[in-house]
């Protein structure tokens, strides 16, 4: 069974910056892709940034040029660097893989971001 943790949650101000990383217990080699997305109350879950097997990258419009998904084959992490923080960025964020060769996809446990003065 694979495992995402997620890590790196918390409370900022606005304007401030946050760095999440998930480590997954397999090789991340094989990706299909892996990526996050965030959830708040009463809405559905949304793509946040996404990093493809062949390494293109994905963003929502309302985090382009202030988020960055990045991926380490080495340590089986893909991070996302968070800057110029929002209070609409608040949010659950999970982490999601899928790899090659199977249909299942996988969620982390999600973190708290909280942006707020």
């Amino acid at each position: 069974q694979v495992q995402l943790v997620e890590s790196g949650g918390g409370l900022v101000q606005p304007g401030e910056s946050l760095r999440l990383s998930c480590a997954a217990s397999r090789s991340i080699f094989s990706i299909i892709d892996m990526g996050w997305y965030r959830q708040v109350p009463g809405k559905e879950r949304e793509l946040v940034a996404l990093i493809t097997s062949g390494g293109s990258r994905i963003y929502v419009e309302s985090v382009k040029g202030r988020f960055t998904i990045s991926r380490d084959n080495a340590k089986n992490t893909v991070d996302l660097q968070m800057n110029s923080l929002k209070p609409e960025d608040t949010a659950v964020y999970y982490c999601k893989a899928r790899w090659e060769g199977s249909r299942t996809t996988y969620w982390g446990q999600g973190t708290q971001v909280t942006v707020s003065s």
